[in-house]
């Protein structure tokens, strides 16, 4: 029998008003919230961005049923081509980046007739009036009544331009007037390059915009995994009543990967690590494990909770930093057997650069739930392996009844796994059968793919889609974004005062500089093996 799918029922014409058939199993196939008809534009189309997430994630939102059934997507960028050779591209690179492979041709025809590009200069006037008569004569044949998301998929510097053009194009909506249809705006990271032009481009994009049209996004906050703390902390009454300074004696944070920064070398050279990473992902993890219970789920109760987090983060000890902040750059070495170049040896980078490719932060949350708790951040390219973790590492036992002879109990500890193999784990002691009784670690595991037997969907699925609902909670509010920079920037600050005279000073494949072990150490402590 022919397995009966949304794609079997649904066609798309560019003719009259392009009104899709009825789909018998639309109900069965989405979930109760349901987006409006729009169109989303992307500006920066023709970067790695789009092909390699964002096309792929309309795709598998197409194929899932969870698209708009009235809805196109524009890609506005400045090289010239036609529909035509843009939406070859688009499934191309569908065909090597989506997480479903291969692509289906039955659907790919029909979701094909919803693509379409805009070709202009991200300043000129006649293109943002182009745009907007191109998307008036889409309204009309998709029926999408006038709802836009602007997806800013470009460099940071472009972001102010856009903003400013699309308001003096009329293509972004005044909310206070406009009640029959929105338009909204997601900005990619990252927001600012410090906390003052963070506050700057915050209060430049306040004029153009509501703070619920703006979408700055994130995409660690659409992974499953992240999408699961408030959920395993707050839905567990088991987890939620010893998730505190009484029982946990520290939590480590760690996005490492093993690659290089490979052909980003002048955006590295820009941003190094802290500000590529640290700021948005780390801060944004950091905030979710450590929040208070929200008071409902709505979008803003949600982030309330995030803001206090950050904003109870202590100032750095400028007196003690070096104890408090470490920073690496990665040599030459070898990952997976092969020789790798060092940092300063990679394309367009300075051969004496002193931007730092490793980061290790132990930081305090001033408030009762985490008084004197340390939360230690480390983030870096070139190490051994690939791996987000958030481990939550619990106290000892009191010392009475196993501390006799060799016997060494292991701390409690919960890893909690953004990516790969996305999953949770507990750690515990357990004797071993026999008549010695000793006592040995066991993992408790949990993985995703393998319980629920579905590959998780990507991130920019689940956020473009949350964008198109008008949903904010995986997005980052401003005062999110300006609390991370504030506690971000004095870091900055200090190491642009002073230039580092180690660098490089750890190897490829190893877990980076030894300062970073010597912060642990010093506290009896030691970053856990992954």
């Amino acid at each position: 029998m022919t397995k009966l799918t949304k794609e079997a029922f649904t066609t798309i014409s560019l003719e009259g008003n392009g009104a899709p058939f009825q789909n018998p199993l639309e109900d069965q196939i989405t979930a109760s919230k349901k987006a409006e008809p729009c169109i989303l534009v992307i500006f920066g189309a023709t970067g790695d961005l789009t092909s390699r997430k964002l096309l792929p994630a309309l795709y598998n939102l197409s194929r899932e049923g969870q698209l708009p059934s009235h809805f196109a997507c524009v890609g506005f960028a400045r090289r010239p081509k036609d529909h035509a050779k843009f939406r070859q591209e688009m499934h191309d690179a569908i065909s090597n980046f989506s997480r479903v492979k291969p692509i289906e041709e039955t659907l790919w025809h029909s979701f094909t007739n919803q693509i379409f590009y805009h070709q202009s200069n991200f300043d000129d006037d006649h293109g943002y009036d182009a745009l907007r008569k191109f998307l008036d004569d889409l309204d009309k044949k998709f029926d999408t009544k006038g709802n836009r998301v602007f997806y800013l998929s470009t460099q940071p510097s472009f972001f102010p331009t856009i903003i400013q053009k699309l308001g003096e194009h009329h293509l972004i909506y005044d909310t206070t007037k406009e009640k029959k249809k929105w338009s909204r705006v997601i900005i990619e990271k990252p927001f600012g390059h410090d906390y003052g032009s963070a506050v700057e481009l915050q209060n430049f994009v306040m004029n153009h915009l509501g703070e619920n049209q703006i979408y700055r996004i994130d995409h660690y906050l659409g992974k499953e995994t992240v999408q699961n703390l408030m959920v395993f902390r707050f839905a567990n009454s088991i987890f939620e009543s010893f998730w505190n300074n009484q029982y946990i004696d520290h939590i480590q944070i760690t996005v490492g990967e093993e690659i290089g920064i490979g052909t980003r070398g002048t955006f590295f050279e820009e941003a190094g690590i802290i500000r590529d990473i640290v700021q948005n992902h780390m801060m944004q993890l950091l905030s979710l494990v450590a929040m208070e219970p929200p008071s409902s789920l709505d979008a803003d109760a949600i982030r309330d909770e995030k803001v206090k987090v950050l904003q109870a983060i202590r100032p750095v000890d400028l007196k003690h930093f070096n104890e408090f902040v470490v920073r690496g750059q990665y040599g030459p070495g070898f990952i997976d057997g092969k020789n790798v170049n060092g940092y300063r040896e990679e394309r367009n980078v300075d051969h004496n650069s002193p931007i730092e490719t490793y980061t290790a932060i132990q930081l305090f949350i001033d408030n009762w739930r985490w008084a004197n708790v340390p939360f230690y951040l480390r983030a870096g390219k070139r190490l051994p392996k690939r791996a987000t973790e958030i481990a939550v590492v619990f106290k000892k036992v009191p010392g009475i009844l196993f501390s006799k002879g060799k016997q060494k109990l292991e701390q409690n500890v919960l890893a909690i796994r953004i990516q790969p193999d996305e999953g949770i784990s507990l750690r515990i002691n357990c004797k071993v059968p026999g008549t010695s009784s000793p006592i040995q670690p066991v993992k408790m595991d949990f993985r995703y793919g393998s319980y629920f037997g579905l590959t998780p969907p990507e991130a920019y699925e689940r956020l473009i889609y949350d964008c198109m609902l008008g949903d904010g909670t995986l997005f980052a509010r401003g005062d999110e974004v300006l609390a991370s920079w504030k506690f971000i920037s004095p870091i900055l600050n200090r190491w642009h005062e002073s230039a580092p005279s180690d660098f490089p000073n750890y190897k490829s494949g190893s877990w980076g500089p030894k300062a970073a072990d010597a912060m642990l150490e010093r506290d009896g402590r030691a970053w856990r093996l992954i």
